[in-house]
């Protein structure tokens, strides 16, 4: 009993929820003189109609708890003293839905744009999104759904249209799925979801061919002229990522203090990569060098602080491809091509160790490196070569000394 009514005796009857330690009470509505309570037994004292009743009354409360904290034990929900009196008061937890959630990891992504994340990772989960809010059209025909109803069959459902209706390759489809488990994880921490949808789900990528230029199609673009300046600069800027291994917007971001010379005067870039923040140390080799040397009093150079001129990425790489056409490159050209010429015809090839390639491409994992090492067939031929010329050298001392 507690609170009691302004100068009497009568007070109201509550109960009290303890589950480890922490309380939680409330009303019964009944109220009891304080001279005819039990409070160790929790009744009315007498066996008058009243108190039979209010007592009664009092055990139909007791039983029903009970029930409820037994019932929560059996689904293996978290027992909390809150959640029981919730639910016997028939206060649900309000429902949580997926495309709410979703929103606000990417308006949360939003405002840290720049700091913590990058455009385009943003514009990968806005796309993510979208593709998933397509899906609940296609599929349920609904604009959002409670968390609790994702399962299994939803992921590979999910998966099915992306690969189908969206047309997506498998590496692609894959991406948006993982894009889609972040959401899912952030449930889960949120103790919102109770079971992990994703536990059987085993996606599978698969391994991606990396083109890259030889030497000899570095050298056609070099050697070429271009009679337009657009395409002359998008061919320089090109060029300086193959002999840098710098991703286009490291290329966009470079600035002149970001060239450093060391004790023995050669010259580094010294730089971080934005996509995964980290340091990227790379000696400037001559053709580079000269390339920073050519724009130096240009007037686009000057006026963004930059040391090249650059364009859009999309204007970029639709330049590209004119000129690997105009110097018969049969190849899709496009400017990550030439982060790979540099991880592999650049260095990897002339005996650079992939510890050093991995170092200078900013890469995390030294597994990322390894996949350019798996693609230099030239680069084991020459080395049987080498191995071959001295089995010949033996072959024929052995064949001498038999005649």
């Amino acid at each position: 009993m507690r609170k009691k009514i302004k100068n009497t005796s009568i007070g109201l009857i509550y109960v009290r929820i303890t589950v480890d330690g922490i309380r939680s009470e409330f009303s019964t509505t009944k109220k009891c003189d304080e001279t005819q309570w039990n409070s160790k037994a929790g009744k009315m004292i007498g066996t008058k109609e009243e108190a039979k009743t209010v007592n009664l009354f009092l055990d139909t409360i007791k039983a029903r708890i009970f029930e409820i904290h037994r019932q929560m034990i059996l689904n293996g929900e978290k027992i909390s003293a809150e959640a029981i009196r919730n639910k016997y008061q028939g206060k649900t937890d309000r429902q949580r839905m997926l495309m709410e959630i979703f929103q606000d990891h990417n308006d949360r992504m939003e405002t840290l744009l720049n700091d913590e994340f990058s455009p385009g990772t943003l514009e990968r989960y806005k796309t993510s999104y979208k593709h998933t809010f397509d899906f609940l059209q296609w599929k349920f025909n609904i604009s959002d759904i409670e968390i609790t109803k994702i399962d299994y069959a939803f992921i590979t459902d999910y998966e099915y249209y992306l690969r189908t209706v969206r047309k997506c390759n498998n590496n692609t489809a894959v991406k948006y799925i993982k894009n889609f488990n972040k959401i899912i994880r952030i449930c889960l921490k949120n103790d919102w979801l109770k079971k992990n949808p994703f536990v059987e789900y085993k996606p599978k990528i698969k391994e991606v061919i990396r083109v890259f230029l030889t030497e000899e199609e570095i050298q056609a673009i070099m050697n070429k002229e271009f009679r337009s300046d657009r395409l002359n600069q998008v061919k320089d800027v090109f060029l300086f990522s193959c002999f840098t291994g710098l991703a286009y917007i490291d290329v966009k971001n470079l600035r002149k203090m970001d060239i450093s010379t060391i004790i023995n005067g050669e010259k580094w870039i010294m730089t971080q990569r934005q996509k995964t923040d980290t340091p990227c140390n790379i000696p400037l080799l001559p053709p580079a060098e000269a390339l920073i040397n050519k724009y130096i009093d240009h007037p686009s150079c000057i006026a963004n602080d930059t040391l090249l001129p650059i364009v859009s990425n999309q204007k970029t790489n639709e330049y590209l491809k004119e000129i690997a056409a105009m110097c018969d490159i049969n190849k899709e050209l496009t400017f990550h091509i030439a982060r790979h010429t540099f991880a592999t015809t650049v260095t990897l090839t002339n005996g650079v160790s992939i510890e050093s390639v991995s170092k200078m491409l900013g890469h995390k994992n030294l597994k990322t490196t390894q996949h350019y090492a798996k693609i230099l067939d030239k680069k084991v031929g020459d080395d049987m070569n080498l191995l071959r010329g001295k089995y010949i050298s033996k072959t024929e001392f052995k064949d001498s000394s038999v005649s």
